[in-house]
């Protein structure tokens, strides 16, 4: 099974999927997100794919999500900050040829595999 997962190596959850991956047999491709920064096409494409919309996808908890005043923002200016900040995307996303999620819980790369 091909799999790609978007990994912030510092991350907990993160971390813990790339892991329940390896357990399933499965080794992905893994990209530092934070170092290969996303596309826009890349994320309305992984959001649609996964069922969410960008405001679901966004790192409420991040100070940059409150200073740049996103909880009011529209769908656009969310992926545009993303874009910019990638920090600013919940992680970790896993993409399988079964579909994509956020793995958030973990437990929903389950669907995938």
């Amino acid at each position: 099974m091909d799999a790609t997962i978007y990994h912030n190596p510092k991350c907990t959850t993160s971390r813990k999927a790339l892991e329940k991956l390896r357990e399933a047999g499965v080794e992905p491709t893994i990209v530092k997100y934070l170092d290969q920064p996303y596309t826009r096409e890349q994320l309305s494409t992984m959001f649609a794919d996964a069922g969410i919309t960008a405001h679901q996808a966004a790192r409420k908890r991040e100070s940059l999500y409150k200073e740049l005043g996103l909880a009011d923002a529209s769908e656009d200016a969310v992926l545009d900050a993303m874009v910019a900040h990638p920090v600013l995307v919940e992680r970790p996303f896993v993409v399988t040829d079964k579909g994509t999620r956020l793995g958030r819980p973990l437990e929903t790369i389950d669907e995938i595999l």
